[in-house]
């Protein structure tokens, strides 16, 4: 393993974990590929990633720091200060709200339109029912 990509694998996982996410392949596998428009990439590319046997396409890592909250160049390069707001972890969302979150960035944008006019919906029915 080279040291540019333990580096990079590293860093990585550092921005999972400050994300709010576990470091592992399969989430990163699952959220990498419900956000990225291109081929889906493989478990074992995931896994290569955080083992530091492999660096992504910038395309990809263009992705992995949007996902993550860093910016590109610091996620493949390291050094330097941090541009991008960082994100907070989501601690009082458990893993089932971030799976259907994640499926909900997965879908089309029509789709993303249909369930948030449904969300809008039954928050105003709420609202409604709250009232004295």
């Amino acid at each position: 393993m080279s040291e540019e990509r333990f580096e990079f694998s590293r860093r990585l996982a550092q921005a999972m974990s400050m994300a709010g996410y576990e470091p592992r392949p399969a989430v990163l596998f699952r959220l990498f590929n419900a956000r990225y428009q291109g081929r889906s990439v493989s478990f074992q590319s995931a896994s290569r990633w955080l083992g530091g046997r492999s660096i992504p396409e910038q395309d990809k890592l263009q992705v992995l720091a949007e996902l993550f909250g860093v910016e590109p160049h610091q996620l493949r390069f390291g050094g330097g200060q941090r541009v991008a707001e960082p994100r907070q972890p989501w601690q009082v969302v458990g893993v089932r709200e971030r799976e259907v979150i994640d499926a909900f960035l997965a879908l089309p944008q029509r789709k993303r339109e249909l369930v948030g006019a449904l969300v809008e919906a039954l928050g105003e029915e709420e609202e409604e029912e709250r009232k004295p």
